[in-house]
Formats: C-alpha cells, structure tokens, sequence
C-alpha cells in the first residue's frame, strides 16, 4: 500500500524582507510595510527644551506634542520620532503610538511625550519617521510556517542619519 498526501510539503518556504524607511519630517503621511499611505497623517505640533517634571535635576529634555488625523478609536498607528541635530543626526529616538493619544472633539489624536538628549543645545528639531510600527509579523525564525512577510525597517537609532 503506498500512502501519498496531497498539498503537504516536506519543506515550508518563508520569507522575510524589510520595507524601506520613509523619509523623516515634522509631519508625514503614515505608510504601511508595504509602502501604501491609509490615509493616516502624523505631525510634531510643537517642541522646546526643559526639564522632565519628574526628574528635573537631569537638565533640559525634548518635550514634544504631537497629532495622528485620520486613525480609528480603537487601534492605530505608531511611528517614531526623533530628536535631530542640524544635520539630521538622530540624538534620540523612541517610539510613539495613536491609541496612546487623547481623542479631540476634532476626531484626532493629540498627545506629548520625552526625547532624552545628552547635549541639549544640538537639538534643531523633532522629526517623525513615517513607517508604521504598529505591526511587525513574526519572522520566519520566531515562525517557519506562518510568519515571514514585509517587517517595518530597523528602529532608527543615535547618531544615525534621517
């Protein structure tokens, strides 16, 4: 008796690739790992330097606000921002998300957050990174059979330029 078995593989094909980083700005129109904008924009409202409430003999910080237009109540976007030096030199970098934000009778979402800086006085803005990091499958490592896909590209980092 020979068994067969239609449709199985004996090896699972997966693979993983890393969308391209959108170019950063004050306010960018939000994109998915495949490179499609949902309608989704994000914008740095306003920053300026001084120190952190809860740890103010620390010196001045980055304290930014921020707005997302165009996300759902329940789920949303994230993308990072980054404090940035004349040059666009990333001086630190971390991530913000929509669903962390206060709706606005407007219907956007409008929320502030900390950049930690060591030389304060090189901050030359806040610039937001338009890939969406709401997302990220799992990779054909961490899952051989159902993960791989597009990945959001590699977080931003100090010193790297935007």
């Amino acid at each position: 008796m020979i068994l067969a078995l239609s449709g199985c593989s004996s090896s699972w094909i997966c693979t993983d690739t890393t969308a391209k980083r959108g170019e950063a700005r004050v306010r960018v129109q939000v994109e998915d790992t495949y490179g499609q904008r949902p309608g989704v924009t994000a914008e740095v409202v306003d920053w300026r330097l001084e120190p952190h409430p809860q740890e103010p003999s620390a010196g001045d910080q980055v304290h930014f606000t921020y707005r997302f237009d165009g996300t759902s109540e329940t789920s949303g976007p994230a993308v990072q921002a980054c404090a940035v030096d004349k040059k666009r030199v990333a001086l630190d970098c971390q991530t913000i998300y929509s669903g962390q934000a206060r709706q606005q009778p407007d219907r956007t979402r409008t929320g502030d957050d900390w950049l930690t800086v060591e030389h304060p006085g090189q901050v030359a803005g806040v610039l937001l990174i338009p890939n969406d990091r709401s997302y990220d499958p799992r990779t054909c490592d961490q899952d051989i059979r159902d993960g791989g896909g597009t990945h959001p590209p590699k977080p931003a980092g100090r010193g790297e330029q935007l």
